[in-house]
Formats: C-alpha cells, sequence, structure tokens
C-alpha cells in the first residue's frame, strides 16, 4: 500500500497554530514547534488569569470602598457588617461605583451602617 502524506490536513493544522502565534517575538511566531508550546502556554495563561481577573476586580472594590468609609469615620468591615445587619444587599463593585459617584448617597449608607452597628452592640 503506497504512503499518504497527509499533506493538506497537515498544512491546515500547521497554519492554524501560526495565525494564533502571529505578534509574538522572533521564531514564536515563525517556527511550528516554538509556535505551538507559544500558543499552549498562552492559552493557559488565558484561563489562569480569567479567574484571578475576579479576584484582583474584587480586591480592588475593597480598597475603594475601604478608603471611603475611613474618609467617613467606619472601617470597612463594621460598615459592611452594619449593611447585613440593615438588609442592604448591595455587592462590593456596587458600593465602590457609589462610593466614587455618589458621595451622598455613600453617606447615607455609611449612616445606616453605623446606625445599625451601634444598635446591635
Amino acid at each position: 500500500m503506497p504512503r499518504v502524506s497527509g499533506g493538506p490536513a497537515t498544512r491546515r493544522r500547521r497554519k492554524r497554530i501560526l495565525r494564533k502565534a502571529r505578534g509574538y517575538v522572533a521564531s514564536r511566531s515563525k517556527l511550528f514547534k516554538n509556535a505551538k508550546q507559544a500558543v499552549i502556554k498562552s492559552g493557559q495563561y488565558a484561563f489562569r488569569d480569567r479567574r484571578n481577573r475576579k479576584r484582583d476586580f474584587r480586591a480592588l472594590w475593597i480598597v475603594r470602598v475601604t478608603a471611603a468609609c475611613r474618609e467617613r469615620g467606619i472601617s470597612y468591615s463594621r460598615f459592611m457588617h452594619g449593611l447585613k445587619l440593615a438588609n442592604v444587599i448591595l455587592n462590593r463593585k456596587m458600593l465602590s461605583e457609589v462610593a466614587i459617584a455618589d458621595p451622598a448617597a455613600f453617606d447615607k449608607l455609611v449612616e445606616l451602617a453605623k446606625q445599625n452597628v451601634t444598635a446591635a452592640a
């Protein structure tokens, strides 16, 4: 039986990898083996960092809310505890947006939290 080269399929597979590796530096975008390794590694980084991004943004929102709370004389943990006691259901992203965009509304939230923390104590 004659040997089959599989040329078109191989070329298509290699072109697909090299297309994904466009913009990479030096041999990582030119040579198939190096490009394949780079594309696989970049996929691993992308998978990992899609999860880390959620972690990073939550930390950023907490830092923003903490700074806004400190300006108003309450700690972040007491503020969050007070909101929970007051049955205010706002996530950290929205709290940070309110702290930046509408300081008057954030002042009201702080007062509400302070009232509930002192009432519970």
